[in-house]
């Protein structure tokens, strides 16, 4: 008991409540300055005379060369995994560092791929709702058609694009996760006996790699041709 005869209980559950309370109000502030943030980062470039097509293109970029980066990073994570299973003796210790390591970094490279598809998502949601107001704007019928001819075009292409990037994003856990268990397991296992016993692992782990690999590279052509398209216009 408290002091005062209130439970223990009691105080711990209308805390709870209390913090519940708090993270629902500050949760659509946090949501809605964010949103602002991005509005402002915007209107300035434009006053700066950087369009936001300009931006996305630029943000395409940055995510298709990220993807590809993420690909080779993953395609090394594999070579790494394949020479520590075929280990022939040495020291287990740093190969299982250097492994780690290298998970690490395939982490990293995984979680700016992420990023790089959110501010594509952030840029071209801000584009697409403005082209569409201002497509509200024309007087002339014949201009209006027009630029909604346009518009349907580059969304889709853009619909394409997003969908394949975030297929290839979809494939990142995945690759990720039996690699994680690979060098859980090696920590808790450093004898070559053990390690051996990885190798029937290696055909599930290199299937799941080839698969990232080949969305990714699917969703980096897919990025090259949307670039393709938007600076021929």
């Amino acid at each position: 008991m408290l002091e005062g005869g209130a439970p223990v209980n009691l105080v711990v559950r209308a805390t709870k409540e209390m913090l519940m309370k708090i993270r629902l109000l500050v949760l659509p502030v946090i949501i809605l300055g964010l949103s602002a943030c991005s509005t402002m980062y915007y209107g300035t470039m434009e006053k700066l005379g950087v369009h936001k097509r300009e931006i996305m293109v630029d943000r395409v970029k940055a995510a298709r060369d990220t993807q590809n980066e993420a690909k080779q990073q993953f395609l090394t994570a594999m070579e790494q995994f394949k020479s520590v299973v075929n280990f022939q003796g040495g020291d287990l210790e740093k190969e299982y560092n250097k492994l780690n390591a290298t998970l690490k970094k395939s982490e990293s490279k995984a979680a700016d791929v992420r990023n790089r598809i959110s501010a594509v998502e952030d840029v071209s949601d801000a584009l697409f709702s403005e082209w569409r107001s201002e497509i509200k704007q024309y007087t002339s019928d014949t201009l209006r058609k027009s630029s909604q001819r346009k518009y349907d075009i580059t969304k889709k292409k853009y619909t394409e694009l997003i969908e394949a990037m975030k297929r290839a994003e979809a494939k990142l856990e995945p690759a990720l996760a039996p690699l994680r268990d690979q060098v859980l397991f090696m920590k808790h296992n450093l004898n070559a006996k053990a390690i051996a016993g990885l190798s029937d692992e290696l055909i599930s782990v290199q299937t799941n790699v080839d698969k990232l690999v080949r969305d990714m590279e699917r969703a980096i052509a897919q990025a090259d041709a949307f670039i393709a398209s938007l600076q021929a216009e």
